[in-house]
């Protein structure tokens, strides 16, 4: 996309220095890339999902017509600068394009980046091009503060460092602090901070790093509940031979065990309750730095020695496979701690003259110095994929060019947090280039995710997108010279840019389509070493894979990073609100690859909108099912493919990989070890784990809760001699109210009845008309209760079984207390205990009124707002409504959860409350586009 030319001038007066001649890739000369788009304009109108309020109102937005309402959505509710409803809000993606462009473009030209202003011009037009087509898009940093009067923050990703010293630990607290306010994450090595095993220089005992971290974790609570973008995002690592690893490894597993007992104990213990603020070590990850010689130990057997921070003497020796097993059961309990591979991280460093690498942002993709951060951008894969399913390797080289520009060009106008971050960034400026829609795209063109044949091609993509990347950064060192810290670290920056040659040499391909990509890949890294032999490079770190996600629904992205799809059917919202089921469209395009007809193509399709899944579906041979594998639900991609997945890519990649590997809830430690393991032995850098439903807090899990692994002794059994229940029959006259409902577009009717001296006695339901099959299974379901009732099983045995319970219909309800229900099980029987349990009750299972949610967000007792409940007044002021005519609604809010008869162990949103899903390591929220970590 370009060659070099003489005439710019470099700063400081210096020498002439060779600008970049930039080609077009996406334009045509004398047409603005707005000109060759179809505009339309677009309400985006965001309810609350507590009470059904609006909470934003914007009308007549600017989008191109082939952006979803999704993705429009969140960037006008998150991306769109100015006070809504005032003249200087913006209302166009092109406005807020041009506002984040021209800064680039100005800077650019400003630093003698470009030869001449037509090259300054196509590079503005094809950057305006790239974005308004979803092909990448920056990281969310960029989109929030680039030319606006906040400071020029680009960064997502930040590394900190804390030393042995009071003042450095409380240094520590306000740069989290500071980091945390702008909406990003840090994380942090704690390992040189003294053990509670030593002593202090006034002969008391150190407190130790864990001790530290709760303080730390407490300010990231605060600053959480009180920020308006996400919470706060942190990772916190330690040493494999501190003295302190057991306590550190430990430490939020038994924060598990607090949870259980206080819950048990009646304690509200939900996501939000009031309770759970005494859980200590929630806000941040946990992750354990294991050397080679720790994991060589723990392979042969034998004892590992755990070292001072002051004087490096072994204090203590444990058994390797013994600390290995308990970083498996911890795990295997609560998913902390993840593990860091340190000599594999180090022998990959570029610049370790200048220090070495101790830690990574809070979910380990990028890692790098201390008290440094990376600004991220990443390529939307699938917009690569020809008409003839092959990869467009010569639009992707030219654009991974323009945005490895772009992204260096963002380093000299950009502002940092901190002072020091700030003169680290400037002198080695990192940069995380990556990519999303690698599962998409693997489909698309027939590819299991698991597969050899999957792997070559992410393999490969990567290779080239790292090529092409430092390749450039040489370029661009010869035009505006090499990095400040390059000279004291040629040698080694060398020997890492050979090693990923070499990586690149051994790669082997399956197929013509990864073959043509390695062949280019392979062209690349030999330019690449040759002109970083010249010219040095720009940029001390090129590529890592992020999570994406906020960005990843911002280009209307399948899949996010580097994960595979996550189920085959997704809801699509819908213009005016309501979505709609659809299978996902890479799937029909996978069927042609694989050599279906027409009619076959149909005939499956059919089969995965009703079923989810390819199973049995007519004529699919058994050998293409792999190719349609997810992350969940019915074949779910084995927990070994997605970290054989990860090593294809991990040698490609300046940095590491932003990805948890999920494990069902059967999983053992075992199977977790072994995970572990194979990461070290494969060359990851870091690797992060999840069981199925291991978090007690975690709302709408999978299961009732995770149980501890050591099996309990049998009790003792004694026959007890129990009366015989006895039915008490229900008066004929008594109290009842009754309730019309919307479960997902369904509706029905409730009658609930008490008995005059209190209680609940009786349930009739109504969904549809007499005679029918569903009509009568609610009769008999609606008579087994009752009885049940009346025969004195508690309301709350009930609510234990059917809260959460999930089948279709589901989505949103019209009942302002509870928004969204997985059925209409779970929809009955929360409505049922709002009507009829009082609030300490309900409180322990979680169930909360609209204004006891409202008053929890005030900061007030939400037991204050309860009277006692006068049920004959209930029933006078909610008699049946007759069904009035009305305008059609719009089709309900659906999850992809209750069709797929699964859920994803996550936390719900802390914006709008919808569930949200995994995106790397971290998770986002299809509703509002709102992250838990790096976007």
């Amino acid at each position: 996309m370009t060659e070099t030319a003489s005439g710019s001038v470099a700063r400081g007066g210096k020498r002439p220095r060779k600008g970049l001649k930039m080609k077009r890739i996406f334009t045509n000369p004398g047409v603005h890339p707005y000109d060759e788009i179809q505009w339309e304009r677009r309400d985006v109108v965001m309810t609350n999902w507590r009470d059904g309020s609006v909470n934003f109102e914007q009308r007549g937005v600017e989008f191109p017509e082939f952006w979803s309402v999704n993705a429009a959505n969140i960037v006008t509710t998150k991306y769109f600068r100015g006070a809504v409803g005032t003249p200087q809000r913006e209302w166009s993606l092109k406005q807020l394009i041009d506002r984040v462009v021209g800064v680039y473009t100005r800077t650019g030209i400003e630093h003698g980046y470009f030869a001449s202003e037509e090259d300054a011009e196509i590079f503005d037009h094809e950057l305006k091009h790239a974005l308004a087509h979803q092909v990448f898009a920056f990281n969310s940093p960029v989109w929030f503060n680039v030319g606006t009067q906040s400071p020029q923050q680009v960064s997502a990703c930040f590394i900190l460092s804390v030393d042995d010293q009071m003042e450095s630990i409380l240094e520590w607290y306000k740069e989290e602090g500071v980091i945390f306010k702008g909406g990003s994450g840090s994380g942090v090595n704690l390992s040189r901070i003294r053990s509670s095993k030593e002593l202090l220089s006034s002969g008391g005992t150190a407190s130790g790093p864990v001790s530290f971290m709760r303080g730390a974790d407490a300010s990231a609570g605060t600053i959480k509940s009180g920020g308006a973008t996400r919470r706060a995002a942190k990772m916190v690592v330690l040493d494999v031979d501190h003295p302190d690893i057991e306590e550190f490894i430990e430490t939020k597993a038994r924060e598990e065990d607090k949870v259980r007992a206080l819950r048990d104990a009646g304690f509200d213990m939900d996501l939000g309750g009031k309770d759970i603020v005494s859980v200590q070590y929630q806000n941040a990850n946990n992750s354990v730095r294991v050397s080679d010689e720790f994991m060589r130990a723990v392979e042969k057997g034998g004892d590992f020695g755990l070292r001072a921070r002051l004087t490096g003497e072994v204090i203590e020796k444990v058994d390797a496979r013994d600390l290995f097993r308990k970083m498996g059961k911890a795990a295997w309990e609560c998913a902390d701690p993840g593990l860091q591979y340190d000599d594999t991280i180090n022998d990959w460093h570029t610049t370790p003259e200048t220090g070495r690498i101790t830690a990574s942002n809070p979910c380990s993709e990028y890692v790098h110095l201390d008290n440094s951060s990376c600004n991220l951008a990443s390529i939307n894969l699938l917009k690569f994929l020809k008409d003839d399913n092959s990869f467009n390797v010569a639009d992707f080289v030219k654009l991974t060019e323009l945005i490895i520009t772009a992204m260096d060009i963002s380093i000299s106008f950009a502002d940092f947090p901190t002072e020091k971050i700030g003169e680290t960034t400037r002198a080695y400026r990192q940069l995380g280039i990556g990519y999303a829609n690698l599962g998409a795209l693997l489909m698309a063109t027939g590819h299991a995710y698991d597969s050899d044949g999957g792997r070559a091609v992410a393999g490969a993509i990567t290779s080239l997108m790292t090529g092409v990347s430092y390749r450039r950064s040489a370029e661009l060192a010869g035009v505006v010279g090499p990095y400040d810290g390059y000279a004291r670290n040629a040698e080694p920056h060398k020997r890492v840019m050979r090693k990923h040659a070499a990586a690149n040499d051994d790669l082997r391909t399956i197929g013509s389509m990864d073959a043509k990509i390695h062949t280019e890949a392979t062209r690349q890294w030999a330019e690449c070493l040759k002109l970083g032999e010249k010219n040095g490079y720009r940029n001390a770190q090129a590529s890592l894979l992020a999570p994406t996600g906020t960005i990843g629904l911002m280009m209307d992205c399948d899949t996010t990073g580097i994960e595979p799809d996550l189920a085959l059917v997704k809801f699509k919202k819908l213009v005016g609100g309501g979505s709609m089921q659809i299978v996902n469209q890479t799937i029909p395009r996978a069927l042609k690859q694989l050599g279906y007809q027409q009619e076959q193509i149909e005939a499956i399709v059919e089969h995965i909108a009703e079923h989810s899944h390819v199973v049995d579906a007519p004529g699919l041979r058994r050998e293409h099912y792999e190719v349609f594998d997810c992350a969940m639900g019915e074949r779910a991609i084995a927990p070994m493919g997605h970290v054989r997945m990860m090593a294809a890519t991990q040698p490609f990649l300046s940095g590491a990989i932003s990805k948890t590997v999920n494990l069902p809830e059967s999983a053992t430690i075992d199977d977790i070890e072994q995970v572990y393991m194979e990461g070290w032995r494969l060359g990851l850098k870091a690797l992060a784990v999840y069981r199925d439903n291991c978090k007690v807090g975690q709302p709408l899990s999978a299961g009732n809760g995770s149980k501890k692994e050591e099996p309990q002794a049998e009790p003792e059994v004694k026959v007890v001699e129990v009366n015989r229940p006895t039915r008490r029959r229900m008066p004929n006259q008594r109290p009842s109210m009754t309730t019309r409902f919307t479960v997902g577009g369904a509706k029905g009717y409730m009658t609930a009845s008490s008995y005059p001296d209190d209680g609940l006695g009786e349930v009739f339901l109504k969904m549809s008309k007499q005679g029918s099959t569903l009509a009568g299974v609610m009769d008999a379901f609606s008579v087994a209760i009752s009885i049940g009732l009346q025969y004195g099983v508690p309301l709350e045995t009930y609510m234990s079984k059917f809260v959460n319970m999930r089948f279709e219909p589901a989505g949103m309800t019209d009942d302002p207390d509870i928004r969204m229900a997985t059925s209409v099980m779970d929809y009955i029987f929360r409505r049922l205990a709002l009507d009829h349990l009082p609030y300490e009750e309900r409180a322990a299972l979680g169930i909360f009124s609209a204004a006891e949610r409202a008053a929890q967000q005030r900061g007030e007792d939400p037991a204050a707002l309860q009277e006692p409940v006068d049920r004959e007044a209930l029933a006078q002021s909610a008699p049946i409504e007759e069904e009035k005519p009305k305008a059609e609604q719009p089709v309900a809010e659906l999850t992809l959860e209750s069709h797929q008869r699964f859920t994803a162990d996550a936390p719900l949103c802390m914006t709008c409350g919808t569930k949200m899903r995994p995106a790397g390591s971290c998770y986002v929220c299809e509703g509002c586009g709102s992250t838990s970590g790096c976007s």
